[in-house]
């Protein structure tokens, strides 16, 4: 099978703290009066697999690819712990996140398993109201008094809350204590684990249940880092040419995101050996493959896989655009 652009079924997830804004500002199809939280892109963890929705590789997991396609998929990006090596999200936060961490290396390597690594990037789509993340501790806490804090239920007292706006973008690295508030609409983007230990849910209760979300404070104490985020994560560049604006977001081990702007009417070869991932944010396009093949079309909202071994195509702009493209750093 030649490779071409992928293209996958978004996968859904109803939460407590969801909205409606993956359907009125993403275009995606939600059950009516459903309160949806997460569209899961481009996944491939054991009990979530990405299916391609289109084209010659329709109906075949990303699980599937990443053994068949190898090099042809990946180029030289690594495996993440036997994964594609990314995990690609929309989230719609109506109401506030848990407060939360993901497991660090010591912890991953621990337990093992689907306990992986989860360092990730949250690029700020829309926001309403006084949207904000809590991120990371306020100077001076320490371990001893967030413990304090969260027995007396006073956690947000100790993180740092950051007023958001649409375009900003945000490094969390592994061991961050964090929150997604209430009113943000985000595009994840993160290595492949699902391993989150809640520290303390705003009082919440599960309307399904009666009761509070279960809470991991033991395992939220051990992995917590009281370490500023490195700035050097979040420096932006800039590149531009008449048709054509890419900004460095995020530069770290695991991946890197840049936000490209693209004119309407622009027409220019893709260049091949290069794993990469598009979040449209903006307008529609096409790629076009050999002759005769079926081209790509994608729109507001869409999601697509680049393959390193895509060749003889063609991005083409039929409005101005502007993506996320997501990369793995070489060597």
């Amino acid at each position: 099978m030649l490779t071409c652009p992928l293209v996958f079924q978004p996968i859904l997830k109803p939460k407590i703290w969801g909205g409606r804004r993956l359907e009125t500002q993403l275009g995606k199809e939600l059950t009516p009066g459903e309160l949806v939280g997460e569209s899961w892109e481009v996944a491939d963890l054991e009990d979530d697999q990405s299916v391609v929705s289109s084209g010659p590789a329709q109906g075949r997991t990303l699980g599937d690819l990443v053994r068949e396609w190898g090099v042809d998929l990946l180029g030289q990006a690594k495996l993440f712990g036997g994964r594609f090596p990314l995990l690609i999200k929309y989230l719609d936060a109506r109401e506030n996140l848990s407060v939360q961490v993901h497991p660090d290396e010591s912890m991953a390597r621990r337990l093992g398993g689907s306990v992986r690594v989860k360092d990730e990037a949250w690029f700020v789509v829309a926001v309403s109201g006084d949207g904000c993340i809590y991120r990371g501790f306020k100077p001076g806490v320490t371990r001893e008094g967030f413990t304090a804090a969260i027995e007396a239920g006073t956690v947000a007292s100790t993180l740092n809350r950051i007023a958001v706006k649409a375009g900003q973008c945000y490094m969390l690295p592994s061991g961050t204590v964090h929150a997604l508030g209430a009113g943000v609409l985000i595009a994840e983007v993160q290595t492949p684990s699902d391993t989150t230990y809640r520290v303390h849910d705003w009082d919440r209760v599960d309307p399904g249940t009666g009761q509070g979300r279960t809470l991991h404070v033991a395992e939220a104490l051990e992995c917590a880092s009281f370490h500023p985020v490195d700035p050097a994560t979040e420096q932006r560049s800039h590149v531009g040419d008449v048709w054509t604006t890419v900004t460095r977001l995020i530069t770290c081990d695991s991946f890197t995101i840049e936000r490209v702007r693209m004119t309407e009417g622009l027409e220019r070869p893709l260049s091949p050996g290069r794993l990469a991932v598009w979040m449209v944010l903006q307008g529609e396009g096409r790629i076009a493959g050999p002759a005769g093949a079926e081209p790509c079309r994608f729109a507001l909202g869409d999601t697509l896989l680049l393959p390193a071994g895509l060749e003889d195509s063609q991005l083409i702009t039929d409005t101005d655009c502007t993506f996320l493209e997501v990369t793995i750093p070489q060597g």
